[in-house]
């Protein structure tokens, strides 16, 4: 069943990342955010800061895959799902510690906002923009979830880190790509990076919230 308005999609419940050799993709993202890793039966490996899920690392073909938390599960496309159970992730979640994940973000050079905003129960705030967000409602208070960005790539997750520069750095230093470097933009500090297995994904810096700075939105949009 699709979302709705009164019943959307709050946040994230999981992140998932494919990956042909899961064990050393897992390590690397260890090493750089802090996880820690457990080897599933499946095959799979586990992130966790503290007792939350940060990310679940297993083999298939490269890219995440995000798990948002709704009424009924289901698939929504290979790069989204909908499962139910406690929001880990999200804006109206606890703020986001150094390793977990502190935002995601939907790069589509096709028209997507109507697809998502109907299936998430999202409302979408700028839907002629390059960029928008996409907001969730729960009793009147409106706050964003994700954001769109014309561009190729699909949904890519962000991490929270203390110093964007310093873990860039060290990302390197591990056989990560700098697509890049770090630099301010709305969202806060970001660098984008190609992990040795060439998934990319986004570092920023100290977020105050869920989507850094565009938490501080969520008041005038309420």
């Amino acid at each position: 069943m699709p979302g709705t308005p009164d019943s959307p999609a709050r946040g994230v419940r999981r992140v998932e990342l494919s990956t042909s050799d899961p064990e050393p993709i897992a390590e690397f993202y260890a090493h750089l955010l802090g996880w820690v890793i457990i080897a599933e039966p499946d095959g799979s490996f586990t992130g966790w800061v503290g007792d939350r899920l940060a990310t679940r690392v297993h083999p298939g073909d490269p890219g995440w895959r995000i798990v948002f938390a709704g009424p009924e599960p289901r698939d929504l496309d290979p790069t989204a799902a909908i499962d139910t159970g406690r929001v880990l992730h999200g804006p109206w979640a606890p703020r986001p510690r150094p390793g977990e994940p502190c935002w995601v973000e939907l790069m589509t050079t096709t028209p997507a906002d109507d697809y998502w905003a109907g299936e998430l129960g999202w409302h979408v705030r700028d839907p002629d923009a390059d960029f928008t967000l996409y907001d969730a409602t729960i009793a009147g208070d409106r706050r964003p979830v994700a954001g769109r960005l014309t561009a190729t790539g699909g949904w890519t997750c962000y991490f929270s880190v203390p110093n964007a520069t310093t873990a860039a750095a060290d990302a390197t230093t591990m056989g990560a790509t700098i697509l890049i470097p770090p630099k301010e933009v709305p969202t806060g500090t970001v660098t984008a990076i190609a992990d040795p297995a060439g998934t990319v994904f986004a570092l920023l810096e100290n977020p105050t919230g869920w989507g850094g700075t565009w938490s501080s939105t969520q008041q005038a949009h309420a």
